[in-house]
């Protein structure tokens, strides 16, 4: 039937049925069957041997079975637009009844899909036309990714064999403050109380400790002042002041060690000594290059005349400050002890002056040695031989010329001016201090040997040692400690 409606002629009746005719052999080049379904079926089994040969797998896409029933088509028409052609029990044929009424066929009406036609090759779309139906997203075929090459394994390693190496020095132990003696001092070995102070008197306080050391020549400077332990539990402040200095450069220069002791209850001792130290050291440093040269030249008598009116000039100046502060003389004033070390390495002339208590101590040979000038009777002047040979001068208030050193005369002090110049040897510790520390060297015979024992064993100790060491504690002794030893090259 066409379009119309029309009958086909019967000629076009023949044409149909030969072009539909299953027994009529293919007109391809080839004698085998060359259907639709065998093409499709060929092109499917390509497309899986090729993507079974890839060295990766792919993301197979499903498309739909041509094979499979379809959509039914338009009345009339084929799935390609064509009219169909009339078939036995066709719903859409003239011999179903249905459609000459116009009434829906049955096969319409139904939800099943009819079965496959009897006799003849259903037809659907080509594996090379889009499938019917509405666009839904696609999924291509795309090659995985490649997993990454696995990571090489670590080397393996082996530990070394334990080697006999010797253990790494332990630290050295801090240095620990000891006592002499069975059992240690009443007073405790650290600071407990600051000295009391106000908004008038901050310039006059004064540290608990005072640390300093230098090495100039063949010479090794260790030197320390420390509150006494009664002092530290009192909060009261510390009496005796520590001056190290240098005057000038090179081998011409000087250095002066002084240590200054204030008397014990008196509310200055501490200025006084401060005082004391600070104006000898002026004067020294204004004559310095003449006690340089005197020193070297080994002048004994210009030395001991010119530190002498230094001395006195110092001591001059305590009494005036005494005077300005209304007090008297006594109330103002300190032992004064000093040392001038010559730089040169050529020269090993050691100079000792001052007034007042203290001491002068020499370790040679792992023996103590007493170099204090022992004072004779008053009125008299001596000129001896000291310990091993050395000179030893002694100037007790005699008429002398003026002296050649900066300064005006003053007064004489109300003490005797000490002196004393000796040569060292290699490997002597000379120590000079104050009289906190000569008292218990003088009275307890095993602080003397324990410091021997110490500064014997080795070379001069660092400064926390040689503070450690200065402090070592005997009961009855709690006054200031302020000394300075010098070890020899």
């Amino acid at each position: 039937m066409s379009q119309q409606g029309e009958r086909p002629a019967a000629h076009e009746d023949e044409w149909w049925r030969r072009l539909y005719d299953e027994t009529a052999p293919d007109t391809g080049p080839s004698g085998a069957a060359d259907s639709l379904d065998d093409r499709f079926d060929s092109a499917s089994d390509a497309v899986g041997e090729a993507a079974r040969q890839d060295d990766h797998p792919v993301t197979a896409v499903p498309l739909p079975d041509p094979r499979l029933p379809q959509a039914a088509p338009p009345a009339g028409r084929d799935t390609r637009g064509l009219t169909n052609p009339p078939v036995d029990r066709d719903p859409l044929s003239p011999e179903n009844p249905a459609a000459d009424r116009g009434e829906r066929p049955a096969a319409e009406q139904a939800p099943p899909a009819p079965p496959p036609l009897q006799g003849r090759t259903a037809f659907g779309p080509a594996p090379w036309e889009a499938p019917a139906g509405p666009r839904s997203p696609r999924t291509f075929a795309v090659r995985a990714p490649a997993a990454p090459p696995p990571e090489p394994a670590p080397p393996k390693v082996v530990p070394p064999e334990p080697s006999e190496s010797p253990e790494p020095p332990a630290d050295p132990p801090r240095p620990v403050v000891g006592h002499i003696g069975d059992r240690p001092p009443t007073y405790a070995a650290e600071p407990a109380a600051l000295p009391a102070s106000g908004p008038e008197d901050l310039d006059a306080l004064v540290p608990d400790t005072v640390l300093d050391g230098a090495r100039h020549g063949t010479c090794t400077l260790r030197a320390a002042s420390v509150r006494g332990d009664s002092a530290r539990f009192r909060g009261e402040p510390r009496r005796d002041a520590l001056l190290t200095a240098r005057f000038g450069t090179g081998d011409g220069a000087l250095v002066l060690v002084a240590v200054a002791g204030g008397a014990r209850g008196e509310g200055q001792a501490a200025l006084a000594a401060a005082d004391a130290c600070r104006w000898i050291g002026g004067a020294v440093a204004r004559s310095h290059a003449r006690l340089s040269d005197d020193i070297r030249a080994g002048r004994r008598g210009d030395l001991k005349s010119g530190l002498h009116r230094l001395t006195d000039r110092t001591y001059g100046k305590l009494r005036a400050r005494a005077a300005e502060l209304g007090l008297e003389p006594s109330a103002y004033s300190a032992g004064l002890r000093c040392l001038l070390l010559s730089a040169d390495p050529e020269c090993r002339t050691r100079v000792f002056f001052g007034v007042g208590p203290g001491g002068l101590f020499r370790l040679r040979d792992g023996v103590w040695q007493d170099l204090d000038p022992v004072l004779p009777p008053s009125g008299s002047a001596t000129s001896e031989a000291g310990p091993g040979g050395d000179r030893l001068t002694m100037d007790l208030q005699i008429t002398t010329p003026r002296s050649p050193y900066a300064g005006e005369p003053a007064p004489p002090p109300a003490e005797p001016f000490r002196f004393r110049a000796s040569v060292a040897r290699p490997g002597d510790v000379l120590l000079l201090c104050g009289n906190g520390l000569a008292e218990p060297m003088r009275g307890e015979p095993a602080l003397a040997e324990e410091l021997a024992r110490r500064w014997t064993a080795g070379g001069p100790p660092g400064l926390p040692a040689y503070l450690a060491d200065t402090q070592l504690r005997a009961k009855g002794y709690s006054d200031d400690r302020t000394s300075a030893a010098v070890w020899e090259a």
